[in-house]
């Protein structure tokens, strides 16, 4: 293991370069909502800055960020548009199996081409009954080749990556594979149904006699039992988004109350802004938004020190991993709330289409059924009362009936 170099970047310089492009993306963020407009130009700029480089040491060209650094930045692109650190997520998470890999060609080669602005998806969930111990994508051999066959379903961020990682069954072994998103068999769907984080272009991937080299396949894939750094780094940037969104939502309240003119007969106060009532309103929105805030950046000071130390120690891994499982019912629990209350300050004028407010709500909610809170409450639950191993990133998974596949 190979620790990032001690040089880091201040705070201060990383808002110079990346507050101006948070802007330019939270101006657009309603329209691109509107029109289900997948935000290709707002990617662009930021692989145009090397945000996917932060945490790539400065020997390679990257900002040599710390976790924490980095969690705080994707809270504030969260606020700016909540879809785009959720796309980016497995990005994030192979960047820090680089960082973390022995030293060498493979790894420098890399960690340059992140800096160069390589952005990597993933494909690992299937659709109907392909848990993680049964994957129906399989890597099969093809004389000196392989051979990837295989339907995904959430491919979050694939559509805007150069390479996809795709956890694939190898002759009943789970295994990573890195192939390109251009590569010849692969087909990409921008068919995600769901009501909230709509461009975070998770869809449909299709893999088909896709030719895969001895050097793409990564070894142990997703699903594989044990403790890891990985599912509390993921759920972490899921609480960033949700920060992201309770700050973005307490911005454009308390900005249309303070503009705002027209009370009610029963009010307080001649103008909403005077009025206690909402003005108490918008002061549980700040709170829900710096609250969360606080508690994402003190799980991921955490994830500094087990990351920095290689992330070999299971008393460690499984110390941030329940420190994320009881960050995530936190956060959720706060941020949740708060998405609804917003609409307390206004009468329908403030459910007006032209506004979007309810996409807070809608994705925040989405946000949160990943990994459902029920489960993980009762994990940690579980662990804490009898000693019960957390669940990391393996789950059997539910055995559905043949015939019965459904999403």
């Amino acid at each position: 293991m190979t620790s990032t170099e001690t040089k880091r970047v201040a705070d201060s310089e990383l808002d110079d370069v990346f507050r101006p492009i948070f802007d330019r993306i939270a101006e657009g963020a309603v329209a691109r909502e509107t029109d289900r407009e997948l935000a290709h130009t707002e990617i662009a700029a930021l692989r145009a800055a090397r945000f996917g480089a932060l945490r790539v040491p400065v020997e390679f060209g990257g900002y040599g960020a710390t976790v924490r650094q980095l969690f705080g930045l994707l809270i504030d692109l969260a606020a700016a548009e909540s879809n785009l650190p959720q796309a980016l997520r497995v990005h994030f998470s192979f960047v820090e199996d680089q960082l973390l890999a022995e030293p060498g060609p493979v790894r420098e080669q890399w960690l340059r081409a992140v800096t160069e602005g390589t952005l990597v998806g993933n494909a690992i969930t299937e659709p109907g009954v392909g848990a993680v111990d049964r994957y129906r994508t399989r890597l099969t051999r093809d004389g000196e080749h392989w051979r990837l066959d295989g339907t995904k379903f959430y491919s979050t961020g694939s559509l805007y990556a150069d390479h996809i990682l795709v956890a694939a069954d190898r002759d009943g072994e789970r295994v990573g594979v890195l192939v390109g998103a251009g590569a010849e068999g692969v087909r990409q769907h921008d068919d995600w149904d769901g009501f909230g984080q709509r461009l975070t272009a998770s869809g449909t991937t299709e893999f088909t006699a896709v030719r895969v080299t001895e050097e793409q396949i990564l070894g142990p894939g997703y699903g594989v039992p044990g403790p890891t750094y990985a599912t509390a780094y993921l759920q972490l940037v899921q609480l960033a988004v949700l920060a992201g969104i309770a700050r973005r939502a307490e911005s454009d309240v308390r900005d249309w109350v303070s503009r705002r003119t027209r009370g009610y007969t029963h009010s307080a106060a001649d103008l909403p802004r005077r009025d206690p009532l909402v003005q108490q309103v918008i002061g549980k929105l700040s709170a829900a938004a710096f609250s969360a805030r606080a508690t994402v950046l003190a799980v991921a000071d955490l994830l500094d020190e087990v990351l920095a130390a290689g992330a070999k120690d299971d008393a460690a891994l499984t110390a941030v991993e329940l420190a994320a499982a009881q960050a995530q019912l936190a956060v959720i629990d706060t941020v949740l709330p708060a998405t609804s209350l917003l609409f307390e300050v206004g009468g329908a004028s403030i459910v007006s289409e032209g506004l979007r407010l309810d996409r807070h709500w809608r994705n925040a909610r989405t946000i949160s059924v990943h990994n459902p809170a029920i489960q993980k409450a009762r994990a940690v639950g579980d662990h804490l009362l009898n000693g019960t191993d957390l669940p990391f990133g393996w789950s059997a998974g539910e055995r559905v009936p043949a015939g019965e596949q459904a999403r």
